[in-house]
């Protein structure tokens, strides 16, 4: 009790437990009996494990870790017992917990971050910064400061969040201590990544700037339910406020959406790749329109897409949405551009670039139209399908359905009509549907191939 008052209660728990622990250090092993059973219901098969301690060894000092008895029946092998009671409980996983800082110090170690003495300073840096709180039994809980900016970096660039990136910082430093490497080179090299990230993170620092004005700010409440997140299946919010973007407050995610048009649900329609809804972005009856995913949208699935593409512009091989399945043909006007089939422009058909402003008016009263996969032996586009309204045909003898080029076929040309997109006016510049000024070089299209240069004379005299 004198050893209490001389120390202090706090000095004095530290004091017991390091020498708890070094007595401990000296003692035999924890000894224990351990049974396992193996038994079957039905076609279902089940286990159980109980012990009985044999020597406590030094878990009799660092009582903290003793174990007690689980003892079991005593069984025999192929015995039968009678099933009195059977319970199905439904329940749902939990997430891990947050780490203490003996386990988050184990992962530094474990992944080359960091030294012995720099592992702490580090901790007291992010808990300083108020990127964690300590909490009960010293574990470390984000804050949603350390959310958002975790989030940002993950957004523009995954590697300032990886441990991979200081992991070889640290590893050349020991080449140096080692006389493996120079250390000039090794200076240059850490400098000329760093610089290049800052200024790569510098020119997307927008992605930082939206997480943290719908996290901080009023943008947080504002908005309105949309379209259902691809991970937890909750509403997206849409936030209309420039630059508009869908914000998953249980994710913790934003997702930029094209700018001056209109964004809407598409038809609770569901991207195959990850599952989030889709919305259509339009500007207008006159104007283009698009569905798109949000997800694919700013994390492009395929290595020849880039941000900031629909699915008129996606290379899924199998998607309805997808350019395979609505491509036509290549565009009449631009180098790059696919002529796209509108699924959402019935009645009143049409397919616009991918590209630039080209629209294609057709086929107005037509029930149904598809892409189909023959190719058009004259100038190389796909043959479209078209089922007429009845009553409202312009076949002759009253029929509804038809099949041709859309370019070529003497019924379908008379019914065909070009014109250009109207966009909304933005600093009083007239702006080009789509994104006409990104180009795509020579990247393989998986529709519309053909368009020679004698059929590209004579579509050209025929929308004159």
């Amino acid at each position: 009790m004198s050893s209490v008052i001389e120390l202090g209660a706090d000095n004095w728990r530290l004091y017991d437990f390091i020498t708890r622990y070094f007595i401990a250090t000296i003692m035999p092993d924890c000894k224990y009996l351990q049974t396992k059973v193996f038994f079957e219901i039905g076609p279902e098969k089940f286990s159980c494990t109980g012990h009985v301690i044999v020597d406590p060894g030094f878990t009799s000092v660092m009582t903290w870790k003793a174990m007690d008895d689980e003892t079991l029946p005593e069984f025999k092998k192929d015995q039968t017992f009678s099933l009195e009671e059977a319970k199905l409980a439904e329940r749902q996983t939990n997430p891990p917990d947050y780490l203490t800082e003996s386990e988050l110090i184990t992962l530094m170690e474990k992944h080359g971050i960091g030294t012995d003495a720099s592992i702490s300073v580090h901790i007291n840096n992010i808990c300083e910064r108020n990127y964690v709180n300590v909490i009960a039994g010293r574990k470390l809980k984000p804050t949603p400061l350390g959310i958002v900016l975790v989030h940002g970096y993950q957004k523009i660039d995954q590697e300032l969040v990886l441990s991979t990136m200081r992991s070889a910082v640290e590893k050349q430093l020991n080449l140096i201590a080692h006389g493996k490497a120079d250390f000039q080179d090794v200076l240059h090299h850490a400098l000329n990544i760093f610089r290049l990230k800052f200024k790569y993170f510098v020119e997307n620092i927008n992605g930082m700037d939206e997480l943290f004005e719908v996290t901080f700010s009023s943008l947080a409440a504002s908005g309105k339910p949309l379209s259902r997140c691809g991970k937890c299946r909750r509403f997206m919010k849409f936030i209309q406020a420039k630059p508009s973007r869908l914000h998953c407050s249980n994710c913790d995610d934003t997702f930029t959406l094209p700018q001056n048009g209109n964004i809407k649900l598409y038809k609770e329609l569901k991207c195959p790749l990850d599952d989030y809804e889709l919305v259509l972005w339009t500007t207008g009856v006159k104007g283009k329109c698009y569905p798109l995913c949000p997800y694919c949208y700013n994390n492009p699935p395929f290595k020849d897409m880039k941000k900031g593409f629909g699915c008129n512009e996606c290379t899924h091989p199998t998607c309805q949405h997808g350019l395979s399945q609505t491509g036509v043909s290549e565009c009449v006007e631009c180098e790059n551009g696919i002529l796209v089939l509108d699924q959402t422009s019935a009645p009143k058909w049409r397919m616009a670039c991918n590209m630039c402003n080209v629209v294609i008016n057709f086929f107005d009263n037509a029930h149904k139209v598809s892409v189909s996969e023959d190719i058009c032996e004259d100038c190389g586009s796909h043959i479209v399908n078209v089922d007429f309204s009845k009553g409202k045909t312009p076949l002759e003898g009253d029929e509804t359905e038809h099949s041709g080029c859309v370019f070529c076929d003497p019924v379908f040309k008379p019914l065909v009509e070009k014109h250009h997109a109207r966009m909304k006016r933005r600093g009083g510049a007239s702006r080009t549907a789509g994104r006409g000024g990104r180009g795509r070089g020579g990247r393989s299209r998986g529709r519309g191939r053909g368009k020679p240069k004698d059929k590209m004379s004579q579509l050209a005299a025929y929308f004159v």
